[in-house]
């Protein structure tokens, strides 16, 4: 059964733990597909992505297409003759053609609880709508979008304090394991896939500026979760006198301050700045004035935030 040639598409770091388990539990993992290498950060260096530099390590051939639909690459990849592809966060829909050739399927691991929260950032939208719980589910794939059906789920809950790094992780974990657990019964014809309810869909395309700028009419509740939702990646922000704010952390204090105006700096404490929102305030505890390193709020009103003044406002 572990002879079957699998091949693995994936791009992030997500993905990586299942390819890596795949690995590390003797399967015939014949080759990877990847995105192209990208140019990431100020200095815009060319760099693989997660997966590839996993492959490369394991000594495994990678192909890298700008898009899979094109004829060439298509055909580069149709010539590993597949028996089984396993994607995860692969970033591309493939064509039937794709779908069609393995004997045994293509099957993707989902980072969420399908139906719900379809699309490329289901790990930061879970948090940010403030779930209580997050999960994987692994389905076989078809030409739209994370809409086939089902063959495994797996429950994560959601912790008060997690961050999308974390949740990440343990979806990450999470996935793997469910991996290991569904593809021997896939293999051997004895798992029934379960179709999805396509009415109960919902949608968590990935992640824009606008997603990222921090609305103070918002509730505390909802601003704590957007910060949480967004750190380490691409993180919230705000504005302060023309400046961009990122914020890593607040805290919510909701009910205090509900008489100010949303977006009012209204008390300085030695470890953070209490803002007035929709139904109440945040303490911010933990940010990167623009230009500057992430820091504490204690460094930051020690330093470049010491004149900063009670009554002025954030988010203008």
């Amino acid at each position: 059964m572990k002879d079957a040639r699998i091949l693995f598409m994936g791009t992030p770091d997500f993905a990586v733990a299942s390819l890596e388990a795949l690995l590390e539990a003797g399967y015939n993992v014949i080759g990877v597909v990847t995105q192209p290498d990208r140019p990431v950060g100020r200095k815009q260096v060319l760099t693989p992505p997660p997966v590839k530099e996993a492959a490369l390590r394991h000594g495994l051939p990678v192909l890298q297409p700008e898009k899979i639909k094109v004829e060439e690459a298509l055909e580069e990849v149709l010539a590993l003759s597949p028996d089984l592809i396993v994607t995860a966060a692969y970033g591309q829909i493939l064509p039937k053609r794709l779908l069609d050739a393995p004997k045994h399927g293509c099957i993707n691991v989902h980072a969420s609880l399908l139906p719900k929260y379809r699309g490329g950032a289901p790990i930061h939208k879970s948090i940010v709508e403030g779930e209580k719980e997050s999960g994987v589910t692994i389905m076989y794939m078809v030409e739209a979008l994370d809409a086939g059906d089902m063959l495994s789920k797996v429950v994560v809950p959601i912790e008060e304090r997690d961050t999308v790094g974390l949740l990440h992780d343990k979806l990450a974990a999470a996935g793997s394991a469910l991996l290991l657990e569904t593809i021997p019964q896939l293999l051997a014809g004895s798992i029934e896939a379960q179709p999805q309810n396509h009415d109960e869909a919902t949608f968590a395309p990935n992640i824009k500026r606008t997603d990222e700028r921090i609305d103070w009419t918002r509730t505390a509740e909802q601003i704590y979760n957007q910060v949480r939702g967004l750190n380490p990646w691409p993180v919230a922000f705000t504005s302060y006198q023309g400046k961009v704010w990122k914020l890593w952390w607040v805290e919510k204090l909701v009910g205090q301050a509900a008489e100010n105006e949303p977006g009012t700096i209204v008390a300085r404490e030695e470890d953070g700045l209490i803002v007035a929102c929709g139904d109440g305030a945040v303490k911010i505890t933990e940010l990167q004035p623009e230009g500057k390193k992430r820091m504490s709020a204690l460094d930051f009103l020690r330093g470049a935030g010491a004149n900063i003044e009670i009554g002025t406002k954030v988010g203008e």
